[in-house]
């Protein structure tokens, strides 16, 4: 996937997960890099992903970091247009 300039984006998915598969979708429509972490592949990673969110669902979404939530929150930042700002675009 190309990877523009922007802060890292990190998400914690199932492949088997429709909101995953969209999520992935809307950033990549945006063409943004995006640091993919399966947890059917490393499940140890899920509790790491509990703790840095709070949530036990996927996808966990953060940029830079910072947990935005899954696909709802993501697909709402988008249509706000606050989603470009926290990643960093002008």
């Amino acid at each position: 996937m190309a990877q523009g300039r922007h802060k890292p984006v990190t998400m914690y998915l199932r492949p088997s997960c429709p909101f995953c598969l969209m999520a992935r979708e809307l950033l990549e429509a945006r063409q943004v890099g995006v640091d993919e972490i399966d947890i059917n592949v490393e499940p140890e990673r899920r509790g790491e992903m509990i703790e840095k969110s709070g949530r036990r669902t996927v996808p966990q979404i953060f940029i830079n970091d910072v947990p935005i939530g899954g696909y709802d929150e993501l697909a709402a930042l988008a249509r706000s247009g606050r989603l470009d700002e926290l990643l960093g675009r002008d």
